[in-house]
């Protein structure tokens, strides 16, 4: 079973929880003023995305997550870290900008994502909130910067008396904000009576493709499973002009949403058992190079049918990656939330996320150029079959974020 996210737990303790969800599926102009400081903040969330990939992977079988709202939920955290807790999360993180750089940049973001999703083709949601302990005192100033920049609105209750009642009243927030695809984000017995704070993060995106798959092409088709085991599955069909890219290791193809501002690309390794091959260079810069070679051409395009829920506990990949003070409760310094900091730790990073990939699309984002030409015979149709596994993500091609990564190793 994979992980999930949560947050802080202690004496007085703080829990984060990014809760998501994907269902599959472009604008408010950048601020010309934010765009550098928008190309620092994506590069480094991206970055993370990878490292995060690099710690999932192991596991075995299909894998869904949203580094997106991870880096959301964690950005609300890193507001109150101070001192080496706060230098290991920027490091973790790849926070290169300021906390007072940074936490403007996320809001603008998420802002351009809300006003593009209000006039095209897609829905895409973020919704934060911050749940307190009754009476428990936090800085004004962190309050201020989780409201101001995320919209997270402060909800008290009383997990001393009653912890069963906030996770209830938590997880149902969660339910609304992701439309029902992400329920009981919080089990029993992760809330105790010492916790003081849940900050929660919820995505939602729906689109429809922009070249659907006409639903009397889909039909049952033989999936190879990395045992070598062949399973039937439904298989859509399509031929059609998408940007599509190949090498030596992979077949990369886009397939953008209505809005044309969000997109899937898949990553479908050469070989049939390839996809650890392929893993191994699913980096930042490799990525980053690849879709910069896509380019529009007709594809024989033939893709799973596929949905999937997955959820991580992510304190051991996170530590892993070097952020060990937050989860320390003699070490962590969250002296920024509030001036009662003593024994205050993250105790759980919890993580759900849902994608349904279908026909219509997906529920869950100065140049010199010398062409010399000779007549030649056309050539043949590139064939992109992801009939045995392959890894995708969902990114925004604007931007260039990357709101959803997963890997799909059984349709079924």
């Amino acid at each position: 079973m994979n992980k999930k996210l949560s947050f802080v737990k202690t004496k007085n303790s703080v829990m984060f929880i990014a809760g998501i969800i994907l269902i599959t599926g472009t604008s408010m102009n950048l601020f010309a003023s934010d765009k550098a400081g928008i190309e620092i903040v994506v590069e480094g969330n991206n970055k993370f995305a990878f490292d995060l990939y690099a710690q999932l992977k192991e596991a075995d079988g299909n894998l869904f997550f949203s580094p997106y709202s991870v880096s959301t939920a964690l950005a609300m955290t890193y507001a109150g870290a101070k001192g080496n807790t706060e230098a290991q999360m920027a490091d973790v993180l790849h926070f290169v900008l300021t906390q007072e750089s940074l936490h403007p940049v996320f809001s603008t973001l998420m802002q351009d994502f809300k006003a593009d999703s209000e006039k095209s083709g897609f829905e895409f949601s973020i919704a934060n909130a911050l749940w307190s302990q009754e009476g428990y005192k936090f800085h004004q100033a962190f309050i201020d910067i989780t409201k101001s920049y995320y919209e997270a609105g402060f909800k008290e209750v009383d997990f001393v008396k009653n912890t069963e009642s906030p996770r209830q009243t938590i997880n149902k927030w969660v339910e609304e904000k992701t439309k029902d695809k992400i329920k009981e984000l919080i089990k029993p017995g992760i809330l105790t009576g010492d916790t003081r704070l849940v900050l929660t993060s919820a995505i939602y995106f729906k689109g429809r493709w922009i070249l659907q798959f006409e639903k009397k092409d889909t039909m049952l088709r033989q999936f190879e499973l990395m045992t070598g085991e062949k399973v039937e599955v439904p298989m859509m069909s399509q031929t059609k002009k998408f940007r599509y890219f190949e090498n030596e290791i992979a077949q990369v193809l886009e397939m953008p949403y209505e809005g044309n501002r969000l997109s899937m690309v898949i990553f479908l390794p050469k070989e049939k058992k390839g996809i650890r091959e392929l893993e191994d260079l699913f980096k930042a810069k490799n990525i980053k190079d690849w879709l910069l070679e896509l380019r529009k051409q007709e594809v024989i395009t033939s893709l799973p049918r596929f949905k999937m829920t997955s959820e991580f506990f992510l304190n051991e990949a996170l530590q892993s990656l070097g952020m060990t003070d937050a989860f320390d409760e003699k070490l962590a310094d969250f002296s920024g939330m509030t001036p009662d900091s003593v024994g205050l730790y993250i105790s759980k990073v919890i993580h759900k996320a849902f994608v349904d990939v279908n026909e219509e699309g997906t529920e869950a984002a100065a140049a010199t150029a010398v062409v010399k030409t000779e007549k030649v015979m056309p050539e043949p149709k590139p064939v992109f079959r992801a009939d045995y596994p392959f890894i995708f993500i969902i990114r925004d091609m604007r931007s260039g974020s990357i709101l959803f990564v997963g890997r799909v190793m059984d349709p079924r």
